[in-house]
């Protein structure tokens, strides 16, 4: 199975914190390794148009961000960059899908 997962932190998405699936926005599951290409590709395009920066890390972990979307973190007492993270899940696991 392949899933799609798209999350918004104040962290890069290849972190993966403890709690890091409560960031969770939208989670999609494909049986179909093409239909999941096709969300992805879907998804990345419309956060490129919408933000000026994005990193990978291991052809499975992408992140969008726009230097003036913060976050106040009240325990840090500072800014923290937020980033919209798409992961890509091969049965469970962060993967590529090739």
């Amino acid at each position: 199975m392949y899933e799609v997962i798209y999350m918004k932190a104040d962290y890069e998405p290849w972190w993966m914190f403890e709690e890091w699936e409560e960031t969770i926005r939208s989670r999609h599951s494909f049986d179909d390794r093409v239909l999941a290409e096709v969300h992805f590709k879907k998804l990345t395009s419309e956060l490129r148009e919408k933000h000026k920066r994005e990193a990978m890390k291991k052809d499975c972990f992408f992140a969008f961000w726009s230097e003036d979307e913060i976050n106040f973190c009240e325990g840090c007492d500072e800014d923290l960059q937020l980033y919209h993270g798409v992961i890509l899940m091969k049965d469970g696991m962060p993967n590529a899908f090739c």
